[in-house]
C-alpha cells in the first residue's frame, strides 16, 4: 500500500467512521476520529443555526486542530499508516455553509494562518452516498439533534465537498456508495484494499466496486 496518510471524507452519515475503523484495523494504522460530541454547541446549532453557527464552526476548528496537530506529531513509531475520518478543510468547507458572509471571511483568515502548519493527507476516499442512503444512516444512528436535517442542507454539503474536490489537485478516490456496504459486503471492502494497492496521479478518480 502506497499510502500513508489516507482521510476518509463524505455527507453527513455517508459512513466515514466506519470506514475509517475498518481501514484502520486492516492496516494496523494509527486511527483519527473526529471527537464532535464534544462540541457543546452542536446540540444549540441544530436547534437555532443562526444563533449558533459560529461558535460551532469556531469550536470545530480549534478541536480539528488541535487534535491533527498532536497525533501527527506523535506519530506512532511502530505504525506506517495514518487514518482519519475527516479533513481539516471541513472546516471551512461547513463554514462557508453555515455562516454569513462578513463571519465567514473573519473565519477564512483564522483558516488561512493555521491550515498551512498541518500535515495533509495523501489520499482522499470520498463516500458518495445519494440523499436518501443518508437519511436513513442518520435515523438509524439516532442521535436525537441530527433528526430532522433538510435533504436540502445534505444536497447543501454535497455540492461544497465536490466543488472542493474538483477544484483542488487532491489525490482523490470518489466512490458511489449506492450499493456499497463495507460493513455488510466484505466483497465491498476487499475491492476498495485492491483499488488501494495502485498509484494514483492527484486529481479525481471515481472508482466502481
Amino acid at each position: 500500500m502506497h499510502y500513508k496518510f489516507i482521510t476518509v471524507e463524505g455527507n453527513i452519515g455517508a459512513g466515514k467512521t466506519t470506514l475509517a475503523n475498518m481501514l484502520s484495523a486492516h492496516f494496523s494504522a494509527k486511527l483519527i476520529l473526529e471527537e464532535f460530541a464534544d462540541n457543546p454547541f452542536l446540540p444549540l446549532f441544530y436547534d437555532r443555526p443562526q444563533q449558533y453557527a459560529f461558535p460551532l464552526e469556531l469550536f470545530f476548528m480549534a478541536e480539528r486542530y488541535k487534535q491533527l496537530k498532536e497525533m501527527l506529531q506523535s506519530k506512532d513509531l511502530f505504525s506506517d499508516v495514518i487514518i482519519s475520518d475527516y479533513l481539516f478543510i471541513k472546516s471551512l468547507l461547513f463554514a462557508k455553509i453555515n455562516l454569513p458572509e462578513e463571519e465567514y471571511s473573519l473565519y477564512q483568515k483564522l483558516f488561512d494562518i493555521i491550515n498551512p502548519q498541518l500535515v495533509q493527507p495523501e489520499l482522499l476516499i470520498f463516500l458518495n452516498a445519494p440523499i436518501a442512503k443518508l437519511q436513513e444512516n442518520i435515523k438509524h444512528r439516532n442521535r436525537s439533534y441530527e433528526q430532522h436535517i433538510p435533504d436540502e442542507y445534505l444536497l447543501n454539503v454535497h455540492d461544497t465537498y465536490m466543488q472542493y474536490i474538483k477544484q483542488h489537485p487532491v489525490r482523490t478516490l470518489v466512490i458511489d456508495t449506492t450499493k456499497v456496504d463495507f460493513l455488510r459486503q466484505p466483497k465491498d471492502f476487499e475491492s476498495l484494499l485492491l483499488a488501494l494497492e495502485k498509484e494514483y496521479t492527484p486529481g479525481v478518480h471515481y472508482l466502481k466496486l
